[in-house]
């Protein structure tokens, strides 16, 4: 009998009727081939379980009336758990499924990452978890979603959110870089760019899965600033003043000044810098467009002020960055 690995970390993937049946094996695959991973550059001690959970431990009949077999019933010792999308009524599901939302309760209060997709944050904002939260679904079902959980901080104009250990992706292509982040989060960044190099190196995206890191400053009571903070991420490579920007929200620069940092524990300008870095830090690692260009897209057209900037942040130039994180190309 094959020993288990000491640091195994375990994947629940939630599959119910309805299931989109190629979202649950997107994240399986994405979790699979991390191990993979894992197991060849660094520990074999260290790994994923990953495996498809239903409520009661049966098939279920997926969309399309694809039946999808599973591992097991509801984990609970589940670490990360993956809520794919799923085509139903959601009233329906949530009779059909009484255990789902409790089961979410009980290990996201244990210090479980729950990861919802498309309609699969449906499940979380029932659990009541996001009240107060921000988070995203797929366009078709902003309405109904916002008619749902009024309570929620539906944010229609992201890919992604993060709050507390509650992940949301609005759609297909978003899971994917919800799981790299997860798997980043766990196993370091060498693993998640392996896992991107083998699974999406063709897919093109417009928007920036780093900006996760900033989920947890988002957990304040501070409505403006919130809504400064979702400014901020949308306008980041703009020229502006910062007084332009409390005179936009209807504050005095001192009363933001205060209450920005009150809220998120970071001043305005230290907060601006590493969203700029931190974008940065992702077209170095996904991109080979120029430190230039990438300095200029960020918002700095002294790429010189860019390096060091960078440097102090990370105590690596662009170049180095670069090196470490994408490998086979030296360029700048």
């Amino acid at each position: 009998m094959t020993a288990m690995p000491a640091n195994l970390t375990r994947v629940s993937i939630l599959v119910i009727d309805g299931v989109f049946a190629s979202t649950a094996m997107q994240a399986m695959d994405q979790f699979q081939m991390a191990s993979q991973r894992i197991n060849r550059h660094q520990s074999p001690d260290a790994s994923f379980l990953t495996r498809l959970v239903s409520p009661d431990g049966e098939t279920v009949q997926g969309f399309g009336d694809v039946p999808v077999a599973v591992h097991s019933g509801l984990d609970d010792e589940a670490e990360v758990i993956v809520l794919p999308a799923f085509w139903g009524d959601f009233d329906q599901l949530s009779l059909k499924y009484p255990q789902i939302i409790p089961w979410l309760q009980r290990r996201h209060a244990a210090g479980a990452i729950l990861c919802g997709v498309a309609t699969g944050v449906f499940w979380m904002a029932a659990s009541g978890l996001m009240h107060g939260k921000e988070a995203t679904t797929y366009w078709r079902f902003y309405q109904e979603f916002r008619q749902r959980f009024p309570q929620v901080l539906l944010n229609e104009d992201k890919h992604l959110t993060d709050a507390d250990q509650l992940y949301c992706a609005s759609g297909v292509t978003s899971g994917c870089d919800l799981y790299l982040y997860v798997i980043e989060q766990l196993c370091g960044l060498p693993v998640a760019q392996a896992v991107a190099r083998d699974s999406l190196y063709e897919v093109q995206r417009s928007y920036t899965p780093g900006r996760l890191g900033f989920g947890g400053q988002k957990l304040h009571q501070d409505p403006l600033i919130l809504q400064i903070q979702q400014w901020l991420e949308e306008h980041f490579a703009d020229k502006f003043r910062f007084e332009d920007v409390a005179r936009l929200h209807g504050m005095s620069i001192r009363n933001f000044m205060r209450r920005f940092q009150g809220a998120t524990g970071e001043k305005p300008l230290h907060y601006l810098q590493r969203l700029r870095i931190e974008t940065a830090k992702t077209l170095l690692s996904s991109t080979r467009k120029s430190i230039k260009t990438i300095s200029y897209e960020v918002g700095y057209d002294d790429a010189s002020f860019f390096a060091r900037l960078f440097r102090q942040h990370t105590e690596l130039s662009p170049h180095q960055y670069r090196r470490q994180h994408l490998p086979g190309d030296n360029r700048s």
